[in-house]
């Protein structure tokens, strides 16, 4: 367990372990092609949500790439467009950087399981995942999404993913489901949709907020139900908080997984975004080597 940093002391932090500027920082953490694992980090988790400027801020962070948003209510879900798409594909040729996944967070507050909205949404991003390269699209179950105790909610969700998953199929793209389930519960709905297309997209952190043992959980699932992971916590930076990220790279290596690891959170009280990211992206890959 971790205690809380002030923004100076990640700045002093940062500096001191990395030995070179921020804005350089990139340089020195940039992904070994040799690694079986990329780094990515959510757009919203460095505060450029649905903004192609987000691809510029995770170059000088040192990621490899940016887990980017579908869009939100108010931009109509502005990446289905093909302009904004050839705007982050510009982006990316210009930092040397990929889109590492689609997300849907506005699922949050427009629900998959009740509203006509969502599910065209759902429809749309495996349109736009196949035309930017991504193999992922995280659907966000929270909020006004919650499955969790939700019967009715949990069965109008396996008869839409039903009906989208042979799309999600045919153009070759995950559909990742992040809730508070359990690793049983996802995985009911995983069996009633039949779909080897609908996985688990595993967040760390949730899982242990709501008391599941994630390392069981992780190898329980194995690599067969998890499209990705979300390397998250909440107020602390990765490796001063609640995960035993050692043990989740064991369960991970267990499982056989590679690809994308995505940085949710992970900034603590009062610390700069920017800062605790070089820090956050510079342990993930200490651990994941």
């Amino acid at each position: 367990m971790g205690t809380s940093i002030t923004r100076r002391e990640v700045l002093k932090s940062s500096i001191g372990l990395l030995g070179l500027s921020l804005m350089g920082a990139y340089e020195a953490f940039a992904w070994d092609k040799s690694r079986r694992f990329k780094i990515g980090a959510c757009d919203w988790s460095i505060q450029k949500m649905s903004e192609i400027e987000a691809i510029k801020v995770g170059k000088k962070i040192g990621l490899d790439g940016v887990q980017i948003s579908l869009g939100t209510v108010a931009n109509n879900m502005h990446l289905r467009q093909p302009n904004i798409q050839q705007q982050y594909k510009n982006a990316c040729a210009e930092y040397g950087m990929s889109i590492s996944g689609i997300a849907i967070g506005e699922m949050n507050n427009i629900p998959y399981k009740s509203d006509a909205r969502a599910e065209i949404w759902v429809s749309d991003s495996i349109d736009v995942a196949k035309k930017l390269g991504v193999k992922v699209v995280l659907l966000a179950f929270f909020h006004n999404g919650d499955l969790k105790k939700d019967i009715k909610g949990t069965q109008e969700t396996i008869r839409r993913l039903k009906k989208v998953s042979k799309k999600a199929e045919k153009n070759g793209v995950i559909l990742g489901i992040e809730s508070w389930l359990s690793a049983e519960e996802h995985m009911e709905i995983i069996s009633a949709v039949n779909s080897p297309n609908v996985q688990v997209y595993y967040d760390v952190a949730n899982s242990n907020k709501m008391g599941y043992n994630i390392y069981d959980e992780i190898r329980w699932l194995g690599k067969k139900h998890i499209c990705e992971f979300h390397a998250k916590e909440n107020g602390y930076l990765l490796g001063q908080g609640k995960i035993d990220f050692n043990e989740v790279k064991k369960a991970i290596d267990d499982i056989g997984y590679e690809g994308w690891v995505q940085i949710e959170g992970a900034v603590p009280e009062n610390a700069i975004m920017f800062d605790s990211y070089v820090l956050n992206n510079k342990y993930i890959r200490s651990v994941l080597k």
